[in-house]
C-alpha cells in the first residue's frame, strides 16, 4: 500500500450548539486504503464523512486532500464522491438517469456511448441491471440504496465516501455486496472512507479500521491489531458476536486473577486463575476472553480450566452458543459470573440447564484491563 496520505484530519473540531460532535479528531487514510471507520450512532461517523466532503465547515482544525488544505474548497473542487445512507436520489427520475446524473456534470462529463457502458457495468455489479429504467421512486428502499451507491461509484473520484450504504440491504444480498466492494477497491484502488456500525462488515472490508466514541478516534489499525490487541473494553466489545467476556475481579497476593462472590475469596462462586497479572495484589481488573476461545472440557497442554453449570444454550447452526454460570453450586444465583462461549453442535449436544461443565481456555487468548480505568490500553496475558 503507498505511503502517501490521502486523506488528513487534523484536531478538528465541530459542535451544534452545546453538542460536540467531532472533539479534536485525528485521522489518516493513505492513498488507495479501504479505510472502515465503525462506531454507534451519534459517535460523529456521519459528520467526519461530511466535513470530508466540505458539507460541513470544521469549527477548528484542517481537513487534507492529497495533502492539499482544503479550508474554504467548495464541496464541488473535492474530488470526492459520497453515498449518504438516506439515498438523496431524484424519486421521478429513471435509475439510469440518477445513475448517469454525475457523467452529465460539466467537470465530468461523458460521450453517452461511453457513460452507458459505464452505467450498465456499475448497475450490473450491483445486480439493479433490469431496473435502469424504472423510477427509483418505483423501487424498493434496498434497490434505491443500490442506485445511490452506484451514482458515487460510476464516476471518477480522488476518494469514495460511503455512509452506511449496506444498510438497507437484506443478510443474503449484504454478503455479496461486501464481496463486491471489497473487489472493486481493490481493482479501482480508490481511496475509500466507509462508515459502518457493523463491525462483521468493517472486518470483511477494511485494509484498517478505525474506532470513534464521542467524536475521537479510540483505536486505528488492521483487523488483527483490532482484534488481538483492543485498546480498550470499549474497542473490545465492538468487535465478535457473542460479545467478549469481561470477568470482574482482583489481583490476589499470589498475583493471580481471583473473582469473587459473596464478598470472600472462594466463597460462592468465587475462583482464581493461575495466570500472573502484571499488577499489584488488590487492583481491580477486568479478564477478557472471546467466546471462540474457550473449549469444552477438560484443561491440557498448559490450558486454564474452570467449571460450572449450564444456564442456556442455543443452536447458531452447525454451532452451539452456550452461557455457563462459574462455580461450582447448581442453580447459582443473578449475581455468579457468566461465560459465554460457542461450541461445535456436536461437542454441546445433550447439554441442558444445571449440567455441570468444564471449559478451558488458552492463557495467551486472555486479555487484561484495568477495572477502574477503562480507557486506558488492554493487555494480552501469556503464562
Amino acid at each position: 500500500m503507498p505511503d502517501t496520505t490521502s486523506i488528513a484530519l487534523r484536531g478538528v473540531h465541530k459542535s451544534y450548539g452545546r453538542t460536540s460532535a467531532l472533539d479534536g479528531i485525528e485521522l489518516d487514510v493513505a492513498e488507495g486504503e479501504f479505510f472502515c471507520l465503525l462506531g454507534p450512532s451519534g459517535a460523529g461517523k456521519t459528520t467526519t464523512l461530511k466535513t470530508v466532503a466540505g458539507l460541513e465547515e470544521p469549527d477548528s482544525g484542517t481537513v487534507e486532500l492529497g495533502g492539499r488544505d482544503m479550508t474554504g474548497v467548495e464541496p464541488y473542487d473535492r474530488g470526492v464522491a459520497m453515498c449518504f445512507e438516506s439515498y438523496a436520489l431524484y424519486p421521478h427520475r429513471s435509475a439510469y438517469d440518477n445513475l448517469a446524473s454525475p457523467l452529465r456534470s460539466p467537470k465530468y462529463r461523458l460521450p453517452a456511448a461511453e457513460a452507458r457502458v459505464r452505467i450498465q457495468e456499475i448497475a450490473e455489479l450491483l445486480g439493479i441491471g433490469h431496473l435502469l429504467e424504472r423510477p427509483v421512486g418505483a423501487l424498493s428502499n434496498g434497490q434505491r440504496q443500490r442506485v445511490a451507491l452506484g451514482r458515487v461509484l460510476v464516476r471518477p473520484a480522488r476518494a469514495f465516501l460511503l455512509d452506511e450504504p449496506l444498510s438497507h440491504l437484506d443478510a443474503k444480498l449484504r454478503q455479496a455486496m461486501r464481496a463486491e466492494l471489497k473487489a472493486i477497491g481493490d481493482v479501482r484502488h480508490t481511496t475509500t472512507l466507509y462508515v459502518t456500525h457493523d463491525s462483521v462488515e468493517a472486518l470483511a472490508l477494511g485494509d484498517r479500521i478505525g474506532v470513534i466514541r464521542d467524536g475521537r478516534i479510540v483505536q486505528t489499525g488492521t483487523r488483527e491489531d483490532i482484534w488481538h490487541r483492543p485498546y480498550d473494553t470499549f474497542v473490545a466489545r465492538a468487535f465478535g458476536r457473542p460479545l467478549i467476556n469481561l470477568l470482574p475481579g482482583t489481583v490476589t497476593e499470589r498475583g493471580h486473577f481471583g473473582s469473587v462472590e459473596g464478598g470472600a475469596e472462594g466463597g460462592s462462586g468465587g475462583f482464581e486463575l493461575p495466570v500472573d497479572i502484571p499488577a499489584a495484589p488488590g487492583t481491580a481488573v477486568q479478564l477478557g476472553v472471546r467466546p471462540r476461545d474457550i473449549t469444552l472440557g477438560e484443561a491440557h497442554g498448559g490450558a486454564l480450566e474452570l467449571t460450572g453449570t449450564v444456564y442456556v444454550t442455543e443452536v447458531l447452526g452447525r454451532a452451539t452458543e452456550v452461557t455457563v454460570r462459574l462455580g461450582s453450586g447448581r442453580g447459582s444465583g443473578p449475581g455468579s459470573r457468566q461465560l459465554s462461549l460457542v461450541a461445535p453442535r456436536a461437542a454441546a449436544a445433550g447439554l441442558r440447564t444445571d449440567d455441570q461443565v468444564r471449559l478451558r481456555v488458552q492463557p495467551e487468548n486472555l486479555l487484561l484491563f484495568e477495572a477502574d480505568r477503562p480507557e486506558r490500553p488492554g493487555r494480552r496475558i501469556s503464562r
